[in-house]
């Protein structure tokens, strides 16, 4: 515990915001030395973060309060903690080379039967890895390589997709669309280490982790490689186990001279353990195939050659053309020179058009999602069916809204309007026509068009069709949250996809702060909206204020600590 602060035992009295000025100095102080090569900083850094009350109350507080998995239990049964159990969970935190048996839970792979085990930790557990994930993050964060993009602060799906839209935007290419064997559960645990090239405390402490076993019951299963899945520090693990692809493909493959006497790259974009190589020569694709597969096997890893492909984005090879990555379809077009799009206001002329669009398996996936939900609510009243839909279609539009999704935003409207037909004549009495159906459930006879919509207008169904289309702009290569550029990332995060509307107008309203704790939102806050009157049928703009999870929680409690 660090003797510069005083560490404050009652948990609504912890000033959060100066905890989190604190620690995010030392961030940053961590990512500066490990950008120089610094590692005696680095390390000296780390240990007073970990050190600090500060550091280990927000460590807490990420795992009781800010997890969206926070209600799932590991084998010590243990869900939620009162305020006073916080407080002493934080003040007995450290790292002690030991660490408790996950539990296993199998979870369904989406769209498919077979099913991922995942490893739930206890809530000590959980903290003690997020306390070392404040440490290390930072570290790795100045190490990353530009095109890696999965679980890293600032980074998304939409910048994977916006990185593989350039590499492709100018001339059709060759694609290795790759599948890793069993990465999580196949990583060696000893490469990994080595390659953490951590201090001796975090080194024990992480290995402890990857070698806890899992319980399944009240069996104990042993972890000789896996990495268990389910822990605040596991994507981190994964992203250091599988950092080196990209330097390793350009060492391979350095700038050479195209046909056309123009100097280029290899294409490579990462997404966890999910990755693409593009090139527009084939053997350079076989032979990145072959250093990817040499690599890999270091870390004992290798790949799934019954899902990995290689295909053009152009071109017809080996029966189809394109391919689908993060649920989206990439694949290009022949068109007229003048059809072929522009870049910067300048016409690309290049006959064919890159297009990217929701992919038919992630179509299917979120229309049996609906199908599922009509089906649960099919005893339920309108307004219980609208409020099961509207978030599920408001995130699924949200995330192909960077895409040309217009039309399958329209077709898909159209398939609902069905089922939703299907649902109220289901429920319609014995005698109703479809007429008074129409007019029971739609707004069509109030003026209010083809909207499935409550007879009290209060409640209406969203529409695909009604999100807004917009480009989204890839994160610079190399920029990080942890260099403090408040401005760079306070812009990225109003313009998110993700973020909904009413959230986006509010971040814009308050300057990007939080109206509690006056801080900067940040791109992996969780945020919600707060109805300041506690009416959440009142949803105008001055009865609303955009909070961090954890103030929010303070808000209901009614306690204003800060």
């Amino acid at each position: 515990m660090d003797t510069a602060i005083k560490p404050m035992y009652e948990w609504e009295t912890i000033n959060w915001a100066k905890a989190q000025r604190y620690v995010f100095k030392l961030q940053k102080r961590i990512y500066q030395a490990s950008e120089r090569g610094d590692v005696k900083a680095v390390r000296k850094l780390q240990r007073l973060l970990t050190n600090s009350w500060y550091a280990k109350a927000l460590a807490v507080r990420k795992v009781t309060q800010d997890n969206k998995g926070k209600n799932t239990p590991g084998f010590d049964g243990i869900k939620r903690l009162r305020n006073p159990q916080k407080i002493r969970l934080a003040k007995e935190l450290h790292f002690n080379d030991k660490s408790d048996p996950t539990k296993r839970v199998w979870i369904p792979k989406p769209g498919k039967e077979e099913k991922r085990p995942l490893g739930i930790p206890t809530m000590t557990d959980r903290a003690k890895q997020a306390l070392m994930k404040l440490a290390l993050e930072p570290e790795w964060e100045a190490k990353f390589e530009p095109n890696s993009y999965g679980f890293r602060p600032g980074r998304s799906a939409h910048d994977a997709i916006a990185a593989i839209y350039n590499g492709i935007v100018q001339k059709p290419k060759y694609v290795l669309d790759a599948d890793i064997e069993k990465c999580f559960d196949q990583i060696n645990h000893e490469k990994l280490l080595e390659k953490l090239n951590t201090s001796p405390t975090f080194r024990r402490q992480i290995k402890a982790w990857l070698k806890s076993g899992a319980m399944a019951g009240e069996k104990l299963f042993p972890t000789h490689e896996e990495t268990p899945q389910g822990g605040d520090i596991t994507p981190l693990l994964a992203n250091i186990a599988l950092h080196g692809m990209e330097n390793a493909l350009e060492g391979k493959f350095k700038r050479r001279v195209s046909k056309t006497k123009q100097k280029r790259d290899i294409s490579f974009v990462r997404y966890a353990d999910d990755f693409v190589i593009m090139d527009e020569d084939l053997d350079v694709i076989l032979e990145a195939k072959s250093v990817i597969k040499e690599w890999l096997k270091e870390m004992g890893l290798t790949l799934k050659e019954s899902k990995t492909r290689i295909t053009h984005t152009f071109e017809k090879y080996e029966g189809k053309v394109g391919f689908d990555f993060l649920g989206f379809n990439i694949r290009q077009y022949p068109v007229s020179d003048k059809q072929s799009g522009s870049i910067g206001g300048t016409e690309l002329k290049r006959g064919h058009k890159t297009l990217i669009k929701p992919s038919k398996e992630a179509i299917q996936r979120h229309l049996d999602n609906i199908d599922d939900l009509l089906r649960r609510n099919r005893n339920s009243s309108q307004e219980q069916v609208i409020n099961a839909l509207n978030p599920v279609i408001r995130g699924w539009a949200a995330y192909y809204s960077t895409v040309a999704s217009a039309n399958t935003f329209s077709k898909i409207d159209s398939i609902i309007f069905s089922k939703l037909r299907g649902w109220a004549n289901s429920r319609s009495g014995r005698g109703q026509n479809k007429t008074e159906t129409v007019s029971k459930y739609w707004g069509v006879n109030r003026g209010l068009g083809w909207i499935f919509i409550t007879p009290d207008n209060k409640y209406v169904l969203e529409k695909h069709q009604n999100m807004k289309i917009r480009r989204h702009i890839k994160v610079k290569d190399t920029k990080s949250p942890f260099n403090g550029d408040w401005i760079y990332w306070g812009q990225r995060l109003s313009q998110h996809p993700m973020l909904r509307n009413m959230a986006s107008k509010l971040l814009k309203k308050q300057e990007g702060k939080c109206n509690h704790c006056n801080l900067r939102f940040i791109s992996i806050d969780l945020l919600e909206i707060h109805h300041i009157d506690r009416n959440r049928a009142n949803n105008k703009t001055k009865n609303l204020e955009l909070l961090h999870t954890h103030c929010h929680d303070i808000r209901h409690a009614n306690k204003e600590v800060l």
